[in-house]
């Protein structure tokens, strides 16, 4: 048998940690890399995108739809450039992706003499933008490496990690042992504190959880249920949270939901999120005593004031609590509970149009059917109050924000179980981005549904050029393209719905068909949702309750 190559030794080593597939772009850096992979197509499968900022935001759609790591693989230099903006996204969303970044070869690293692909302190660049980063200078460093790139990526927090190997590294032979799979190892609680939050939260009467993405990391729905209904607590889910707990739990309530609870709540249990606001400030919970539960050290001090910290991974954590609590009978909380979901209709009342389309979605996917949000208008309004029915449900861009990773995202979603239901939705604007992975979703048979709401504009910044700056317009109208040729010229199918009830009809169809279908949906001007979102901007004044609908059928 021939010596492997270092790219063998690669290939070998994610199978060994149980990668199964892999999104990249091949290129002359990572030759024997792909013809590793050539040789074990039948353990790795390996989908080929058209840019490579799509590689990383499908391998993080793959990571957070599954709770497997993601894996990219991409030249150096302008590859790694374009596929840094999924690792921000995968960054601050706690995704576990590994970005395999090709280099130059490694006599010739921080020389400076213009090798092809070559760009100045690109290992440091990675450095800022993930958990951990590696480079091999043998092939006998790669598996060692691969192994603790997975250790890194299944302990603690979990974010993003890059492997660099040059191609000099991945070409050469050695003779090297494949580690085994690494075994995860979440961080576990201490039982004096335990004991502390469990004793604030026993004596509570009017406790309330707010749960974060940590929450959906870890897989920790059944002890944060569990917990909730011994303490008779409503759960308040952020973003990253939504599916943490099903919507239809009558203790499951959106974030919103804080502004009415905290004027009675005594005690807050913080779960696997950072408890901060947009504007750099803690949550207010009013006069609660507070107990913060993370597995990120960082995140349980300053600027955030708490009255006990509990360091631990949070199924851990609340499995520990729950124990610790025992066996209780809270008083009912029924009356509470039924005015504030009162409240939170009236408040969403000024959102109506997006929770129409919303509900049309909601009706129209199953029940383990998965969403994948954008920064477009109805997309905010999902992140405030999409009922994601269970964990990884629901995908939206954590704090980052990045426009237009929805729908290459949702690739990756799509690509990790091609029999579960996965839409995503767009605006116009975001969805130009990566609008060439049609290409990705026809070759590989992908049957994503597609949603592009369009208005022809950046809505949101228009919407802050006409309330902030005297209605002067700039750069915020765009050129679309027909979608239906544009579907037509990917050969994929497409439809065309101009309100809520056609959208779900639309949606029934698509989801049924098991193919790739892009669904147009012409609209106006939405209301804004920002009020609801961010605590202290104004409500703003009501548009006509029909500005959001476009009138033309043709």
């Amino acid at each position: 048998m021939a010596t492997p190559t270092g790219g063998d030794l690669l290939a070998e080593s994610l199978a060994a940690q149980g990668v199964s597939r892999v999104f990249g772009i091949p290129g002359v850096q990572l030759d024997p890399a792909a013809d590793a992979l050539y040789k074990r197509a039948d353990r790795i499968d390996f989908i080929c995108a058209r840019n490579e900022q799509a590689t990383t935001y499908m391998a993080d759609g793959y990571a957070r739809s599954t709770g497997e790591v993601g894996v990219a693989m991409v030249v150096p230099g302008p590859g790694v450039l374009n596929a840094l903006s999924g690792v921000a996204t995968a960054y601050s969303a706690n995704s576990p992706v590994l970005l395999l970044a090709g280099q130059i070869d490694s006599a010739l690293i921080g020389k400076g003499f213009g090798a092809l692909h070559e760009i100045p302190d690109q290992t440091g660049i990675l450095e800022r933008l993930t958990k951990w980063t590696g480079i091999a200078r043998s092939p006998e460093q790669v598996p060692v490496l691969v192994a603790e790139a997975f250790r890194q990526l299944r302990s603690g927090r979990p974010r993003p990690v890059a492997l660099e190997v040059p191609p000099d590294v991945l070409a050469a032979t050695a003779d090297a042992p494949i580690p085994g799979r690494v075994a995860p190892s979440p961080v576990e609680p201490y039982a004096r504190a335990v004991a502390e939050a469990a004793a604030l939260l026993r004596g509570a009467r009017h406790p309330l959880i707010i749960v974060g993405g940590g929450g959906i990391a870890s897989g920790a729905t059944a002890a944060l249920v569990r917990l909730a209904e011994a303490l008779e607590a409503p759960v308040l889910v952020s973003e990253n949270g939504r599916g943490a707990i099903d919507a239809r739990h009558r203790l499951a309530f959106d974030a919103l939901a804080l502004r009415a609870f905290r004027a009675e709540a005594d005690v807050v249990l913080a779960v696997g999120t950072r408890f901060m606001t947009a504007f750099g400030t803690q949550v207010d919970t009013g006069g609660a005593k507070v107990v913060l539960l993370n597995a990120e050290e960082a995140d349980l001090h300053g600027p955030r004031v708490a009255d006990t910290r509990l360091h631990a991974d949070a199924a851990l954590g609340l499995a520990a609590l729950a124990d610790e609590i025992g066996s209780t009978a809270p008083a009912s909380r029924e009356g509470e509970f039924a005015a504030v979901r009162a409240w939170l209709d009236e408040q969403f009342a000024d959102i109506a149009p997006q929770r129409e389309y919303l509900g049309a979605i909601r009706q129209a996917l199953p029940e383990d059917g998965v969403l994948v949000s954008e920064f477009t208008q109805v997309g905010y309004a999902a992140g405030a109050c999409y009922p994601a029915y269970g964990p990884r449900t629901y995908i939206g861009p954590g704090y980052q924000g990045t426009l237009g990773y929805g729908f290459a995202t949702a690739l990756g979603v799509k690509a990790a179980d091609p029999d579960r239901a996965v839409v995503s939705i767009n605006g116009d604007g975001g969805f130009s981005w990566t609008l060439q992975e049609l290409s990705t979703a026809r070759k590989y048979d992908l049957g994503l549904v597609t949603v592009v709401f369009h208005d022809g504009f950046y809505g949101n910044v228009r919407r802050i050029q006409k309330n902030r700056y005297g209605a002067r317009y700039f750069a915020t109208d765009l050129v679309n393209p027909d979608y239906a040729k544009l579907a037509s010229a990917f050969g994929i199918s497409s439809a065309r719905a101009v309100n809520p009830k056609e959208l779900q009809g639309a949606l029934t169809d698509a989801v049924s068909a098991g193919e790739p279908v892009l669904i147009d949906v012409p609209v106006g001007e939405f209301p804004s949702p920002w009020h609801l979102i961010h605590e202290g901007i104004p409500r703003p004044a009501p548009l006509a309750p029909d500005a959001h609908l476009i009138t033309e059928t043709s």
